[in-house]
């Protein structure tokens, strides 16, 4: 049977919580696929990464669990695989289908609360970085993509590790507003920096799940996965 392997960063000061919390995670997406067994590593955890390599056959995918494609995509996990010659899919911040798939994620909630779109404001908590421009680049195309698909009253990106910081964007809302994660995993910035910041700003609005643990998310990534093996 195919094989896919999703990959995420971890946490590397506490590498097991992430592991496991992605384990969860892969075994629901394996669920979803059809015909594709799913494992998952994160690349902080000691040796788990080079256990499951070595469990995959030649003709496997590596999915990047990542927001970005940067660094750890482009160059830390090419160099893991070891001169294996496995194909390494884009990652989930750089799908073209993500903005339309968060849209309907954000205007479910919208339903709910029965606020309109243009009425309400949201503020995209990103990673960003404070040595690449990448990150943010992903970010603020993919608000540009969403304002295609949603009319807010305004949509604000903030960032962990560049400005404008998160509680800047934050600042000044109603309580008609919404926070989404722009991250692939519940880790630290998400249940550290995130709350931290919205807390700086008086956030009075409701917080969105993390991007990767949206509802149609899971099922968009098997779909992903069921294609790359149709599609050779």
């Amino acid at each position: 049977m195919p094989q896919a392997l999703i990959v995420a960063h971890g946490q590397p000061s506490d590498p097991e919580p992430a592991e496991q919390s992605l384990a969860t995670y892969a075994a629901e997406v394996d669920a979803l696929c059809e015909g594709v067994t799913v494992r998952s590593a994160t690349l902080a955890a000691p040796g788990m990464f080079e256990q499951r390599l070595s469990e995959l056959t030649d003709t496997a995918v590596i999915y990047p669990l990542f927001m970005a494609k940067g660094w750890f995509v482009t160059s830390a996990l090419p160099k893991r695989l070891a001169g294996r010659d496995l194909r390494i899919l884009d990652p989930l911040g750089v799908d073209p289908d993500l903005p339309a798939l968060v849209a309907t994620a954000l205007y479910n909630r919208l339903r709910e609360n029965q606020w309109k779109p243009e009425e309400t404001d949201l503020v995209l908590a990103a990673h960003g970085s404070g040595r690449s421009r990448n990150p943010s680049a992903v970010a603020r195309s993919f608000v540009a993509e969403l304002e295609k698909q949603l009319t807010f009253q305004s949509i604000c990106p903030g960032f962990v590790e560049e400005p404008p910081s998160i509680a800047d964007a934050a600042s000044g809302l109603s309580t008609q507003a919404l926070c989404l994660p722009f991250f692939a995993c519940k880790g630290g910035h998400v249940l550290d920096d995130v709350p931290q910041e919205l807390e700086a700003a008086a956030f009075k609005g409701q917080v969105m799940p993390v991007v990767g643990e949206l509802p149609q998310i899971k099922q968009h990534i098997a779909i992903t996965l069921t294609r790359a093996f149709h599609s050779v």
